[in-house]
């Protein structure tokens, strides 16, 4: 939850204390049991070290481009 702070030009910002990505806000609220038998939190924690932030940044904007092209080009044909 960001705290809300109001800088001198009297615009309201937020701050927020703590940074986490999507897969560890879901890990910090329990999952563990409602995942299927054969995955495990271990498994799911390798999977998301495979890649550095940057690296899966970098392959999602790839993946988005790829996407979006394919868009484009039916909407032009």
């Amino acid at each position: 939850m960001p705290e809300l702070k109001t800088d001198p030009r009297g615009r309201t910002r937020r701050i927020y204390k703590w940074y986490a990505t999507p897969w560890e806000m879901l890990r910090s609220c329990g999952l563990a049991e409602f995942l299927k038998e054969d995955i495990t939190v271990e498994k799911l924690d390798r999977l998301a070290n495979a890649q550095s932030d940057t690296q899966a940044a970098i392959a999602m904007q790839k993946a988005k481009q790829k996407l979006f092209a394919g868009i484009w080009e039916r909407k032009t044909a």
